[in-house]
């Protein structure tokens, strides 16, 4: 059986109540939320947060919330990890056995139902531990530049100052928006980032971090650019 997790605690810092803030017409939980129910991967698909409203807005939109986030696992300190061990075991307890568990973001309202159901295919075809979104950085981290104290700059690398960028190993980072895994690699607290791992490739331009108010705009302004787009296709 498969399980998809959306993690939503209620303390965001940086952006209030950025769960559930209003983006692009609905609360942004919401959006994970669709892009999960309608990719047809999932038995279950539940909201793991510690907060009531947050918790109304998720059943609103089709998630299920069968238990409360413990305080012990809602600080700003808890990683990922222990939050979706914690989902699978409540989960297990109450008698659905999961055994590929999705954690899916609350803040990625560019994810894709296709690409959901794409991270699955590489999980079972590789026999991965895990499989997740990447995407590739847009200029060679080979050439980066750092900032000295006294205000000067300096190369990561030096030694490639005088390469060509087009002889740089192209790089990927994380891309924040889903991580399939087999429930045993979660409840092991496997590494993500390791060789165990598959990535799910996705284009820069579906990739958007949301941690300030700026980026929030940004991501705004590019979701309704996708919708433009559309309609004249």
């Amino acid at each position: 059986m498969k399980l998809a997790v959306i993690p939503a605690r209620g303390g965001s810092k940086r952006i209030p109540r950025k769960n559930i803030k209003a983006f692009c017409g609905k609360p942004m939980i919401a959006w994970s939320i669709e892009a999960a129910l309608q990719s047809g991967c999932f038995d279950q698909v539940i909201v793991s947060t510690d907060d009531q409203e947050i918790a109304e807005v998720a059943r609103q939109y089709g998630a299920s919330v069968p238990f409360m986030r413990p305080a012990e696992l809602s600080d700003d300190y808890t990683g990922t990890i222990p939050v979706i061990q914690q989902a699978i075991e409540w989960c297990r307890a109450d008698g659905f056995d999961a055994r590929q568990v999705c954690c899916l973001y609350a803040t990625a309202p560019f994810v894709s139902p296709v690409d959901l159901r794409r991270g699955l295919d590489i999980l079972e075809q590789t026999g991965s531990q895990y499989a997740f979104s990447v995407t590739s950085y847009a200029f060679p981290i080979q050439r980066a530049i750092r900032l000295t104290e006294a205000g000067r700059v300096e190369m990561f690398s030096p030694e490639h100052f005088n390469t060509r960028s087009q002889d740089l190993e192209e790089s990927y980072h994380d891309a924040g928006q889903f991580y399939w895994g087999q429930a045993s690699a979660w409840l092991e607290g496997k590494m993500i980032f390791s060789p165990e791992s598959s990535a799910v490739l996705l284009p820069r331009h579906r990739v958007q971090d949301i941690d300030t108010p700026e980026d929030w705009v940004r991501a705004e302004w590019l979701y309704k650019a996708f919708q433009a787009e559309s309609s004249q296709q």
